[in-house]
């Protein structure tokens, strides 16, 4: 085997190693990682009510919930994502199960 092969070997191996340390198998996902935009749920929000830190949401499937589309009213991890959003705007958000309530922990807008 030439050299260059061998370096080329080395690169392939050393590459799938750092591959398989950083990447978490899917039958055991972190708690920490970073949600990815393809998990996020799409909505529109029909009420935001800031006093009680909920808001109101007409939104698509919630597979993470395994809950079919409907509309209802999600509590906020933080208020201060009441802050990005208005009636009438489009969403992408991630709800959780938080003891008996449904709480929505991130939203993005849809440009």
């Amino acid at each position: 085997m030439t050299s260059r092969h061998s370096l080329l070997l080395l690169a392939a191996l050393l590459a799938g190693a750092v591959h398989a340390q950083t990447h978490t198998p899917a039958s055991a996902p972190s708690k920490e990682a970073v949600q990815p935009a393809a998990e996020l749920s799409e909505g529109e929000v029909r009420k935001v009510d800031k006093d009680a830190k909920k808001i109101s949401i007409k939104h698509g499937e919630l597979k993470n919930l395994d809950m079919p589309p409907m509309s209802m009213v999600f509590q906020v991890k933080d208020p201060a994502l009441l802050d990005k959003v208005k009636a009438g705007d489009k969403i992408r958000f991630r709800a959780e199960k938080a003891g008996p309530a449904f709480v929505v922990t991130d939203i993005q807008l849809v440009n």
